[in-house]
């Protein structure tokens, strides 16, 4: 058999596990939760804006 060729026959026997209901998975709602989110700015909108221009002109350069 040279480099690259494979023997078709065994391309035949193989046996794929197709259960994705087995145990090992992952189940997105172990993780899911529930609640609210709040925030509190203590800066203005014009002093976020001017910050986030500083950092532009800071990776700019």
């Amino acid at each position: 058999m040279g480099f690259g060729s494979y023997d078709e026959s065994e391309q035949e026997n193989q046996e794929y596990d197709t259960d994705f209901e087995d145990e090992d998975g992952h189940d997105a709602e172990d993780n899911a939760h529930e609640g609210d989110v709040e925030y509190e700015f203590t800066a203005s909108n014009d002093e976020l804006l001017d910050t986030l221009k500083d950092i532009k002109d800071q990776s700019n350069t």
